[in-house]
């Protein structure tokens, strides 16, 4: 199909000054747009945009004012010029609204979106990946790490002493922060002695660690804990 109007295939859009050459008119652009537009919604059925146009034989540029009117709006002006121009350049955006309809150019423009959505999920990962790297080194790791640690790895919005509360609230520390034997069987913990002294005197001081495994199941009994129902519309589903 060759060309008649100036028609953008990204938003379905049409310029104002396409028509405007197209129809010949003899009156000013913007007095002849200001017309043209009368009924219409500026952001609904057309926006202002800007062109940039060669202002002299040397190459220089200078921007004029043009539209992004609708396929409906683009219609309604030609019909509106009442001359055979207009009747052509109307008919003209009624096969390229065909074209568009066609099971081909649908599905094309699907795939088009699944393209975009898939490269904008694609900078999302590049964005976690350092996180996710981390994530994957404590879990590939043999060696457990503190609390401390692993309330940052878990991001679950708690510090250290929260997460301990947590934990002996569960049942799964002991009030002096060291883990229940069944956890540890389990793979979850281990603790470490670490000693220090005070003066002459060297003590003993028992460290909680947490393995892979156990930062797994600390996250799984967060999220049942504090899990929010969504509250339900009447009927008692979702939409």
């Amino acid at each position: 199909m060759n060309e008649l109007l100036k028609v953008n295939d990204e938003n379905q859009t049409v310029s104002a000054r396409s028509i405007y050459k197209e129809l010949e008119v003899e009156k000013r652009f913007s007095a002849w747009f200001e017309t043209n537009s009368q009924g219409f919604v500026e952001g609904e059925d057309f926006r202002g945009v800007y062109l940039k146009v060669q202002s002299n034989q040397y190459g220089g540029e200078k921007e004029v004012q043009d539209y992004e009117c609708s396929i409906d709006m683009a219609k309604h002006i030609c019909l509106m010029s009442r001359t055979e121009k207009g009747k052509q350049c109307r008919q003209y955006l009624i096969d390229i609204e065909k074209a568009w309809n066609t099971p081909e150019q649908i599905l094309a423009r699907a795939l088009k979106v699944a393209d975009q959505t898939i490269a904008s999920l694609n900078s999302k990962i590049k964005v976690l990946e350092p996180k996710a790297e981390f994530f994957d080194a404590v879990a590939e790791s043999k060696d457990a790490i503190s609390l401390a640690e692993a309330a940052k790895v878990l991001e679950l919005g708690i510090g250290r002493n929260k997460l301990f509360e947590f934990l002996r609230k569960e049942k799964i520390l002991q009030r002096d922060n060291q883990p229940y034997q069944k956890y540890v069987d389990l793979g979850y913990f281990r603790t470490i002695e670490q000693k220090y002294t005070v003066g002459d005197e060297v003590r003993i001081n028992i460290k909680t660690l947490v393995y892979q495994k156990g930062l797994d199941y600390i996250r799984k009994k967060y999220n049942e804990r504090y899990y929010i129902e969504p509250i339900l519309p009447l009927g008692g589903y979702i939409e």
